[in-house]
C-alpha cells in the first residue's frame, strides 16, 4: 500500500507578483526550488495564510535569488501581492518507507530568503 505524504514545503512565502492575464502557473525563485527539492512543471498545492484559500497549479522557474513568488492566470485571483503562502508537494510513499520519510521544509523570511531548512 502507498500513502500520499508531504514531500516538500515552502513556508510563509510572500506573493511578489500576480498576473491574471498570464497563461497560468506559479513562478518560484529557483533557489527556493532547489532548497525544497521542487521541480519546474511539478504540481503544487498552495494555501493562502491571509484568506484561507486553497488551490493548485504547477511550478515555473523564476530567476535564482530574485525572491519571486508570482501567481499567474486563475491563481492570481486567489491571493494578493503581500499575502503569505504555504507551497507544498505531495507524493506516494510505500508503507514500508513511511516511518523513515522526512519531508523537506524550507522556511523563508519577508523577502522570500531562506531562513532555515528542515529535512
Amino acid at each position: 500500500m502507498k500513502r500520499i505524504m508531504l514531500l516538500s514545503k515552502i513556508h510563509r512565502a510572500v506573493v511578489t507578483e500576480a498576473d491574471l492575464h498570464y497563461e497560468g502557473s506559479c513562478g518560484i525563485d529557483e533557489s527556493l526550488l532547489k532548497a525544497a527539492d521542487m521541480h519546474e512543471f511539478e504540481k503544487i498545492e498552495l494555501y493562502n495564510i491571509n484568506n484561507g484559500e486553497r488551490f493548485s497549479t504547477y511550478i515555473i522557474k523564476a530567476a535564482a535569488g530574485s525572491g519571486i513568488i508570482s501567481l499567474n492566470g486563475a491563481a492570481a485571483r486567489r491571493a494578493h501581492v503581500g499575502d503569505h503562502l504555504i507551497i507544498c508537494t505531495y507524493g506516494a510513499i510505500d508503507d514500508s518507507e513511511v516511518a523513515q520519510h522526512v519531508p523537506k521544509i524550507v522556511l523563508v523570511g519577508d523577502k522570500n530568503e531562506i531562513t532555515k531548512i528542515k529535512s
